[in-house]
């Protein structure tokens, strides 16, 4: 069984990071029950399709939440849980009548987590946004520019998956607290928070002078950390910052006339790295990996979803299921406790969810006959 084993947790249907926070908590063993909107999310649809594995492991149920009935139903499931996840923009949740104040009257050791891209006070508390927006204004996008070039565009697992992380987390420490208080509490998790807080190693290397200066950095200038791509389209990484490494990929590739404790001599490394660019476009991804994989050279090469799927250590690890759509396993590990993934629950399971709260099989039918539950 899972670590999380015995902790309920009731989520608001949303989208990106909200639902990863739900499955990362699910996957870890928690009772995840996700409050579905009648009529979906079109985003959510348009980006991902029909099979979201961000549902895996959740209980589902659709209902009406702009219907009093929806809303009764909904407070009844808050009173059972020991935390909820809300992705609302401020103010939503407490229009419905879902806000903090009536869920923990109703349940006064109730964990409320709210995820947001600007968090729930600030002056662009209730503008629009999305991952990309939220890295900007973080600060951490401008470091992402090597030289004049326009800043890297990072995936959308940035900013999202960092705030849902920072979710689950927050909902664990606030939960592990009301052990001793007995009272529960809100926790504001705001994607530009918590990428400010996780880009501390990069802020403390900006401080001094190696990141988003004027001075050529390691990151972005330098030819031994950068990708590099072969003669059959396919790309490598080299990550070799200490100088020990630098030395051993040096010696790997045979660049005997290149100095080892030059490493860090900017004016050489614009050359070099012209070198090193030929260097590698004139042998394939494959032939690099046999040289330098494994090794201390700090390699990897660069592969898509599918190849990292079917890549030897990730198979060892079990770093992906052996499912359909690809999808990575629960992590982290746990010399004890069992994180497993269960697949999506049949919409069957609605009958029994509901019936907990002690619905009768004909309050139910009446339910679902007036729309409220889907």
């Amino acid at each position: 069984m899972g670590p999380l084993q015995g902790l309920k947790v009731l989520e608001f249907e949303g989208i990106g990071p909200g639902p990863l926070a739900g499955m990362i908590l699910a996957d870890l063993g928690a009772e995840v029950t996700l409050v579905r909107r009648p009529g979906g999310i079109h985003l959510k649809l348009q980006l991902g399709g029909a099979a979201d594995i961000l549902n895996r492991g959740k209980q589902q149920v659709a209902i009406d939440l702009k219907a009093p009935a929806g809303i009764a139903l909904a407070l009844q499931l808050v009173e059972r849980v020991d935390a909820l996840i809300e992705g609302n923009r401020p103010g939503v949740m407490e229009r419905l009548g879902l806000g903090p104040a009536p869920c923990l009257a109703r349940n006064p050791r109730l964990i409320y987590g709210r995820m947001t891209g600007w968090g729930q006070d600030g002056p662009l508390a209730q503008a629009a946004g999305h991952d990309l927006n939220y890295i900007a204004l973080s600060g951490l996008l401008a470091l992402g520019r090597p030289g004049d070039a326009p800043p890297r565009v990072p995936p959308t697992l940035a900013g999202d998956a960092i705030g849902a992380l920072g979710l689950a987390f927050g909902i664990l420490a606030a939960t592990y607290e009301a052990k001793s208080s007995g009272r529960g509490q809100v926790v504001d998790a705001a994607i530009t928070d918590m990428v400010a807080t996780l880009g501390s190693i990069a802020h403390w290397i900006r401080a001094a002078g190696q990141l988003g200066g004027e001075k050529a950095s390691v990151f972005y200038d330098s030819p031994f950390y950068d990708v590099y791509q072969c003669s059959d389209g396919k790309w490598i990484s080299l990550g070799a910052l200490e100088p020990q490494f630098y030395a051993l990929l040096l010696a790997k590739l045979g660049l005997d006339d290149v100095s080892a404790a030059a490493q860090h001599d900017i004016s050489t490394w614009p050359a070099l790295k012209a070198r090193l660019t030929t260097l590698f476009k004139s042998q394939t991804q494959a032939h690099w990996c046999a040289l330098l994989e494994g090794s201390d050279a700090c390699f990897a090469p660069v592969l898509t979803p599918a190849e990292a799927a079917l890549h030897p250590h990730n198979l060892s690890r079990r770093t992906y299921a052996d499912i359909s759509p690809l999808q990575p396993n629960p992590a982290p590990r746990f010399s004890r406790s069992v994180a497993e993934l269960r697949e999506n629950f049949t919409p069957e399971s609605t009958a029994p969810l509901l019936a907990a709260l002690g619905l009768s099989p004909e309050q139910l039918a009446a339910l679902r006959a007036a729309g409220i539950v889907g």
